[in-house]
């Protein structure tokens, strides 16, 4: 797909629309867009590649989009592979390229591509450096752990137009595969989902990037995942919630886990507790049929989590040990949590899911820790009743 987004810049991206699992974990429904820009000035210069995946369509794009020119410049902002499958072809296609990123991605490069021959093809650019296209301009900030160590962003000030690598980005194809590419209400849907799962962790290195492009006037991002973001205040605001740990959304994620169903019932008599108490918005999930990267994305989401397990082989039920463990993998913080444990014999849960969460940064366990004995009951009601007030205190 060749789109303009402004006289002199091109989208030359690709829609992967056959891929079932992002990084091999992450559902994409809806395919994966591999964004990449073609900048035509006195000198010409491609930005970023594609996925493999996607290789002969890139390939198609950039021709289509060059009209004849040979390009003087290849941009690598982010050497994963999914952005950079094509960069030994391109060097190979145009003899004259000059291949531009920051010094770390240099030294990586021959990682990903045996062989490769660099010796004078590549310009190491690093923090307030001005790559010159005429025109056009690009200056590049350092984005080091957004999310890998070797990325840079690019800023052309004469468009207002940030290249922003993977920050910014959603899951999602543009068009080729038949979705919608607009920007409407679901980018954040995604786009949340992605950032917590693939982001979540470097939050201060989000913080640090933000911070260091707070003085530009930024009137459009193009990511290396999902759409052109014009007018983009709404979206720099929620990634500085997101990237800062602060709450998006008021309310409750209840996540459960249930062998047999006796933790699911007291999980949703907890929900409508809740409910009955006023609480703003109570989201209630099943950890062991749900997408795990969603369950992760509300508990970022939400001020506050309960999570209701039961208690398996003497330690805890395998989707909630998974669900917890994946917060601790992405810096899950500030946050008050509350447990719901069931056990028939010698419930275990809560003890688990205490150790996991006291490990975390400034998460505080609500009291009391409700242990339900296989089967909700009229006397375990007062005890998630107190549960109740003391999450939503």
């Amino acid at each position: 797909m060749i789109r303009q987004i402004t006289p002199q810049i091109l989208y030359i991206g690709t829609d992967d629309c056959k891929t079932s699992l992002f990084e091999n974990q992450y559902p994409i429904p809806d395919g994966m867009a591999y964004n990449s820009y073609l900048l035509k000035d006195e000198k010409t210069a491609i930005l970023d590649t594609s996925d493999a995946a996607t290789a002969e369509d890139w390939k198609d794009n950039l021709k289509t989009a060059l009209k004849g020119a040979v390009p003087d410049y290849l941009v690598v902002h982010h050497l994963e592979p999914d952005h950079s499958a094509l960069v030994a072809w391109a060097l190979e296609e145009f003899p004259g390229i000059t291949l531009v990123a920051s010094a770390k991605a240099i030294a990586m490069l021959p990682q990903f591509f045996e062989g490769i021959d660099l010796a004078g093809r590549t310009l190491a650019v690093k923090e307030g450096d001005v790559l010159e296209l005429g025109r056009m301009s690009l200056r590049f900030y350092g984005a080091p752990m957004v999310h890998w160590p070797e990325v840079m962003v690019s800023y052309e000030q004469g468009s207002g137009t940030l290249f922003s690598a993977d920050a910014f980005g959603k899951f999602g194809a543009l068009g080729k595969c038949g979705f919608n590419d607009s920007e409407d209400d679901d980018w954040a849907c995604e786009a949340r989902r992605y950032y917590f799962n693939i982001c979540g962790k470097y939050g201060g290195p989000v913080q640090t990037l933000l911070k260091k492009l707070s003085g530009l006037e930024i009137k459009r991002i193009c990511s290396l995942h999902g759409p052109v973001l014009e007018n983009p205040a709404e979206f720099v605001r929620l990634y500085d919630i997101w990237s800062s740990y602060g709450v998006e959304s008021e309310g409750v994620f209840v996540a459960y886990a249930s062998i047999h169903g006796g933790t699911a019932e007291a999980a949703g008599k907890f929900a409508e507790i809740l409910k009955a108490k006023g609480c703003p918005k109570v989201v209630l999930t099943n950890l062991a049929e749900c997408d795990q990267a969603e369950a992760v994305e509300d508990a970022f989401r939400y001020g506050k989590l309960v999570v209701a397990a039961s208690s398996y082989d003497a330690g805890l039920f395998p989707p909630a040990f998974s669900f917890i463990h994946h917060l601790q993998d992405k810096a899950w913080q500030k946050r008050r949590v509350g447990l719901i444990e069931n056990g028939s014999w010698a419930p275990t849960a809560g003890r688990v899911m205490r150790e996991m969460f006291s490990s975390m940064k400034e998460v505080s366990i609500a009291e009391p820790l409700v242990t339900i004995k296989s089967r909700m009951k009229s006397s375990d009601l007062p005890a998630l009743e107190a549960l109740a007030d003391a999450v939503l205190a």
